[in-house]
């Protein structure tokens, strides 16, 4: 899988000069254009189209200063309908015009080039297993929120403790599979899972109830393949990283791809709150002819 990304890494240098279809990248990575656009964002950090960005500003940057083509033509050649625009990406990433910056030489910013390689430290392990699903239903209170990487959402935290002790208690009332009790249900916007991107958020319980309260909101959930990872440690960090691993570790070694949908957490907090026990499930699909395992496995 690694060798396959870092090969959509190399169209993505030899295509800078001219448009980059992320289709033609997901058929290099032999995966499909949501799968790869998550895994990049986990693996480098920042969205596909951000990082795409700013290699083409960069390299359109040593072009600046050369000083062997005008500025409209640097503009053109890197995809940018006009001059005005090219300058003002070109001083979002350089802090400078290109003007100014061809002018006086001054110093701009880069984005290098990446590669990717798994390291295996060998110190924890990962409990997984795989479950198929029929169709179900999410009920519960939704809120659209923003996405945050580190530490406490503090909108999700906002939105939970104004959910009525008595409309929690209609909420749990209605779980009737697993995950059991309340969860946390996120359906991602942005596939790209950059910081600040938006997200529904259902803080509710999986049910095949047909008939819910008018006064909650509800998600149907298509039947599809889940894979279902354990976790204990710090709240929320461990949390966090555990869905850091699934991505960066789980996803580049085993033979599944995400797949559109939303993802379920199930957290159990200590007393004091300061740990949890979790269940992160996530909706995937196989990518070979391989039946599915039912078994519990580690890795």
């Amino acid at each position: 899988m690694l060798e396959r990304l870092n090969q959509a890494l190399e169209h993505i240098e030899s295509h800078l000069d001219q448009p980059i279809d992320v289709a033609d990248l997901a058929r290099v990575a032999v995966t499909s254009e949501y799968h790869f656009r998550r895994l990049f964002s986990a693996l480098a950090g920042i969205p596909l189209s951000e990082y795409i960005r700013h290699r083409r500003l960069t390299v359109a940057g040593a072009e600046v200063l050369a000083g062997e083509r005008t500025l409209l033509d640097v503009a053109t050649r890197y995809g940018y309908g006009s001059a005005e625009a090219f300058a003002r990406a070109f001083r979002a990433l350089h802090g400078v015009g290109p003007g100014e910056a061809r002018r006086t030489g001054a110093t701009l910013r880069s984005q290098p080039r990446m590669s990717f390689r798994l390291i295996v430290e060998g110190n924890s392990s990962m409990r997984y297993r795989i479950v198929e699903k029929d169709e179900f239903r999410v009920a519960g209170k939704k809120a659209r929120v923003p996405l945050v990487h580190e530490g406490v959402n503090p909108a999700i935290a906002e939105f939970i403790r104004g959910i009525g002790k008595e409309t929690q208690r209609r909420i749990a009332a209605l779980s009737d599979q697993d995950p059991a009790g309340i969860v946390s249900v996120s359906v991602l916007l942005d596939p790209s899972r950059a910081e600040g991107a938006e997200l529904d958020y259902y803080h509710g319980v999986v049910t095949h109830a047909a008939e819910l309260p008018d006064d909650l909101d509800a998600l149907t959930v298509p039947a599809g393949t889940w894979a279902v990872f354990e976790n204990s440690g710090p709240f929320p960090q461990a949390l966090q990283y555990l869905w850091r691993d699934v991505f960066t570790q789980w996803f580049p070694s085993n033979p599944y791809e995400s797949r559109p949908g939303p993802e379920i957490l199930r957290v159990r907090p200590s007393e004091d709150g300061t740990r949890a026990d979790a269940e992160l499930w996530i909706p995937v699909a196989r990518t070979d002819a391989y039946a599915p395992r039912d078994q519990e496995t580690r890795v």
